[in-house]
Parts: structure tokens; C-alpha cells; sequence
């Protein structure tokens, strides 16, 4: 018993890797699944990327705010619905079979999107690609959590995180290597078919989770799977964990009931379902809304927006972010199992507000102090050049160039430096060749600032803020929080909430930073945030070490937020004075 209450009070990285270096079939299962994961995060950074160059193809797509956010998110559209059905297909299909669908699914929106001849097939194409990304985000977490020894259990669906921002610093990888290749966006969106392909023949080779199994009456099938996962003194209590599980659910079938409408009638109804959900869905709402999508998704923008106008250094820079947001992900393996979820939420959530506090102010001064427009210089260029709005002000001695922007005009820099007095133009590709004939830098997406490096810096802590705690925790709280009986269902719901959040702050983002300012956009992101730091602490419980049981368990009695120990430790407290 004492050898039983010590391994199962040892949540650390070192017990992670001892475990995945004496069975290797752990981390080949846990890397496999999360190949999903690497998809998430593959295509939500190679759009921001792709679209610089999207723009340059599609005039229409260049001029338009709006379809350029609809290129965006119509993945988030589809993931919507993706993790909306993906629940469903947990329950009746599997684990295993739901990753398969995804990744034949994810495949064709890739070849749909490289081979668009149009913005509306590119629509189509990225709409495919986010439903399979929709299924494989709910259900990647999920299939690890349910094949993971409840020790290591949070270090092993970390690595889901881990390849999310893998894929992410990938996908910037492979941007900056097609920048000079033509077709460039086509090979940056066409390429994410490939991890779809090695993640299918993958699985293929791997077992469906044994708690599904286990709860479609399949006991030898989902022991022999066991035996490999766990040790041979853990096996019998894991087994007797599932048998007391399923036997309370086919207690409680007849009042829960089959279909859709049933099941979720049968969840809000329960108690513990009910709490889980409010702590799940809190948990994923808060994720999206303190606006890391907008960073990841229009990052070589935002980028841009602080006054760097060349691509490819925006991209550059990009690359690094992503780098950072991996290296968060790692301390986040680290720390999950050793701190818990609910206090790397909160001490993230805290962080993340300072920074968007500060992204506030830095784009406020560069906005500011943004160089004045030159009337002289302006008007050499000639009438059909210069900004038309320009022209029609009444008085442009106020001028400078964020006020050129935000009449959709773009800003030439001159040719003595670009922080002194340039020229307010009109945006077209015409116009911004004889700037560039001239030896100048063209600015339409931000001006240019001596403060822009500060930027991308607060940017880069803003990522090491955001993904050791809200970037991996409410994944992994997610695929622990729910009964099994209701966890394909609740999982469904959470992550529908996610990307509905997602879908609300990537949809509006470039329309947001055209009414309201970067500054004011980042400013808005910290109010969210704030109210996500309450919520995540009147809400969720720590499951820090907890087994999916008494996760339940803690659920029914309910929680004082104000008592931050973890109730595993006032059991172990209690059997000590024993």
C-alpha cells in the first residue's frame, strides 16, 4: 500500500520518462495520436503565412478585410463542425476510427486548397481541412488520456500540445522555404496533407483506446491492451476502476438514453456533468478569447502592423514566436503533472495580461509617433497616384501615416530613412513598383516605428505567457474532467465552444485592428482575459493526479475555489494519521 500511495503520488517529468523509456509503446502511441495535434497546429500557422502571398494572386482577396477573414476562418468554421460531430463518432465509431476519418478528411481540403483556381474553392478547401482538424482536436486528447497510466497521464496528452506548436513552427518552416518558389502559397497549403498520411497508416497499427473497449463489453481485447501500457500491479486496479465505471452507467442507461437529444438532456441533468462542463467549456472559451489565434493565424501580419515591411522578415520573425510557443509547450510537460492545471491556468492567465497590457502601449506609442505625410513628396508622384481621401481632406498637415492607412491607402517611406516624412499613396500594385523603382520601402499594414522590435519581443513573451498553462492545460483538462459514460459527448460540446470562440476572434481580428487601433484590439484581449483569470477561478477544480473516478467524485461534493490543495493530498493526509 505505501509502495501504491508513493507512485501514485509522483506527478513529475522524471516519472514520465522513466515510464516511456521502459515502454516504448507509450510514447509510440502517444506520438501517433498526436499527430493530430501537429495538424491542428500545422494549419493554423500556415495560413498566416500563405495569406501574404493569397493577397498578391487574388486582388479581391487583397481589397477585402472581410475575405480575407473568411479565408481564415472558415477552417475554424468547419472544425466547428467537425468537433461537433466528432463526439458522436467517438462514442459510436471509436477513438481510433474517428483520428482515420479526420486525417482522410484533413488530406483532401490540402489538395483542394493547393490546386484552388478561386478565393471560393480556397474557401472550400479550408472548410475540409477544418473539419478534420475539428475531430482530431477533440479526439487526439482524448484517445491519449484514455490509453495513459493516471500518473503521467497529463506529461503524455502534453504532447498532443507539444506537436500542436510543433506543426505551428513547421508550418512557419515551410513558408520561409516557398517564399521564392512559384506557387508559393499552393505548396505552403498543399504540403499539410502529408502528416495526414503518416498519421493514418500509423494507426492503423495501433488499438482503439481500451476504455472505449472496455465499455463496449470487449474486456480481454482492452486487458491485453492494458498489459502494455501499465505495470503489472497497476493493471488489476485500472481494470476494477473501468468495471466500477461502466457498471454505474448501465445502471444508469435507461434514464440517460441513446440518441443526441437523450444524452445531452441526461448530461445537463447531472451534477457532476454539469460542473465538469462549466469548468471545461470555461477553460476553452478563455483560451481563444485572451486572442492567441489572432497571433497565430495573422502573426507575419501583426508583425507587420509594428512597422517591419518586408515578408519574409515577418515571417522570420514569426518562426521565432513559434519557437517560443514550443519551448512553452515542453515547460508545460514539465510542470503539468508536478503544479496541477488550475494554478498554471491561473499564473498563465496573469501573465498574459501583463503582456497584452503592454503590446497595448507599445502599439499606442508607434501609432503616436508615426511619421508625418510629406506634401510635396506626396504630390510628385502625380493625381492618379496619390491617396484620394488624401486629396479630398480638407486639411492634411495632420497627416501621418497611420492616418493614410486607415484610409486604405499605403505609405511610402522616404528615401533619407524610413521614420522621416513620406508619401500618403494610393494602394496599388502599380504604385507600389514605383516606390520600389525608388529605392523605398512600401508600408501597408503598419508604419514604420523605431519601437517595432519591442513589439515582436512582448510578442514573443506574450507566447511563453500563454503556452505552458492556457495554451496545453484546457486540453488536458478536458480529457479528464467528464464521466466516461459522457466524456465523447461533453468533449464534443467543449470543444465546439472552443471554436466558436476561435471562429468569433479570427473573424473579426483585421476588422477589430481597422476600428479600433492595435492598441485598442490588444487592449480589448486583456479585458477578456481578465474575465477568463475570474471564471477559471470560481470554476475548475484541480485533477491534478486524480484518477477519472474521482475526478467524478469531486465533481458531485463540489469545490471551495478559495481551498487550492489538491483532494488527493487530503486523502494521502489521512491515511498517514492512520
Amino acid at each position: 500500500m505505501e509502495g501504491g500511495l508513493e507512485a501514485a503520488s509522483k506527478q513529475e517529468f522524471t516519472e514520465f520518462w522513466k515510464r516511456a523509456t521502459s515502454s516504448p509503446y507509450i510514447m509510440r502511441l502517444a506520438l501517433s495520436a498526436g499527430i493530430g495535434g501537429l495538424l491542428f497546429g500545422y494549419d493554423t500557422g500556415v495560413i498566416s503565412g500563405a495569406l501574404l502571398y493569397i493577397r498578391e494572386d487574388f486582388v479581391e482577396v487583397d481589397k477585402k478585410l472581410w475575405l480575407q477573414e473568411v479565408i481564415v476562418s472558415m477552417a475554424v468554421a468547419g472544425a466547428i463542425i467537425g468537433a461537433a460531430l466528432g463526439g458522436w463518432m467517438n462514442d459510436m465509431l471509436g477513438r481510433k476510427t474517428s483520428i482515420l476519418g479526420a486525417d482522410i478528411v484533413f488530406f483532401l481540403g490540402a489538395i483542394v486548397m493547393a490546386i484552388a483556381p478561386a478565393p471560393w474553392v480556397l474557401v472550400v478547401g479550408r472548410i475540409l481541412v477544418g473539419f478534420g482538424v475539428g475531430i482530431a482536436s477533440m479526439t487526439s486528447p482524448l484517445y491519449i488520456s484514455e490509453a495513459s497510466p493516471a500518473a503521467i497521464r497529463g506529461a503524455l496528452v502534453c504532447i498532443n500540445g507539444l506537436l500542436i506548436t510543433f506543426g505551428q513552427f513547421l508550418s512557419y518552416l515551410i513558408n520561409l522555404a516557398f517564399t521564392k518558389t512559384p506557387g508559393t502559397w499552393r505548396w505552403m497549403l498543399g504540403v499539410a496533407g502529408l502528416p495526414a498520411v503518416v498519421q493514418f497508416v500509423l494507426m492503423l497499427t495501433l488499438p482503439e483506446s481500451p476504455r472505449w473497449l472496455y465499455n463496449q463489453g470487449k474486456e480481454n481485447e482492452s486487458r491485453r491492451i492494458l498489459e502494455k501500457i501499465y505495470r503489472a500491479d497497476e493493471i488489476e486496479g485500472e481494470i476494477k476502476a473501468m468495471r466500477e465505471a461502466v457498471e454505474q452507467e448501465k445502471q444508469e442507461e435507461g434514464l440517460i438514453g441513446q440518441t443526441l437529444g437523450e444524452k445531452m438532456k441526461a448530461a445537463f441533468s447531472n451534477v457532476a456533468v454539469r460542473r465538469g462542463l462549466y469548468a471545461g467549456v470555461t477553460a476553452q472559451v478563455a483560451q481563444q478569447f485572451v486572442g492567441i489565434n489572432t497571433v497565430m493565424y495573422y502573426s507575419p501580419t501583426i508583425v507587420q502592423f509594428a512597422g517591419i515591411a518586408s515578408k519574409s522578415t515577418a515571417l522570420a520573425l514569426s518562426l521565432v514566436t513559434s519557437g517560443l510557443n514550443a519551448v512553452g509547450s515542453i515547460l508545460s510537460m514539465l510542470c503539468i503533472d508536478k503544479y496541477g492545471r488550475r494554478k498554471l491556468m491561473l499564473l498563465s492567465l496573469i501573465a498574459i495580461i501583463i503582456c497584452l497590457l503592454t503590446l497595448t502601449g507599445v502599439f499606442y506609442q508607434a501609432a503616436t509617433t508615426a511619421p508625418p505625410i510629406d506634401n510635396v513628396d506626396t504630390l510628385s508622384f502625380g493625381a492618379n497616384a496619390t491617396c484620394q481621401t488624401y486629396l479630398d481632406a480638407p486639411n492634411v498637415s495632420s497627416w501621418n501615416c497611420m492616418k493614410c492607412l486607415k484610409a486604405e491607402c499605403a505609405f511610402c517611406a522616404s528615401t533619407g530613412g524610413n521614420h522621416l516624412p513620406g508619401a500618403c499613396l494610393a494602394e496599388t500594385k502599380e504604385v507600389r513598383a514605383v516606390c520600389g523603382e525608388q529605392k523605398r520601402v512600401w508600408f501597408s499594414d503598419g508604419c514604420p516605428s523605431k519601437i517595432g522590435v519591442l513589439a515582436v519581443i512582448v510578442l514573443g513573451l506574450y507566447i511563453l505567457a500563454y503556452s505552458p498553462g492556457m495554451g496545453s492545460v484546457p486540453w488536458v483538462l478536458n480529457s479528464e474532467i467528464y464521466p466516461l459514460r459522457f466524456r465523447g459527448i461533453c468533449g464534443g460540446i467543449a470543444a465546439v465552444s472552443n471554436w466558436c470562440a476561435n471562429l468569433i476572434v479570427s473573424l473579426t481580428f483585421l476588422s477589430l485592428i481597422h476600428a479600433l487601433g492595435a492598441a485598442g484590439t490588444f487592449l480589448l484581449f486583456a479585458g477578456f482575459s481578465t474575465i477568463g483569470l475570474i471564471a477559471i477561478y470560481l470554476l475548475v477544480p484541480e485533477t491534478k493526479g486524480l484518477q477519472f473516478e474521482e475526478v467524478e467524485k469531486l465533481l458531485q461534493k463540489g469545490f471551495n475555489p478559495c481551498d487550492c490543495t489538491n483532494p488527493k493530498t487530503h486523502e494521502e493526509k489521512a491515511s498517514a494519521s492512520k
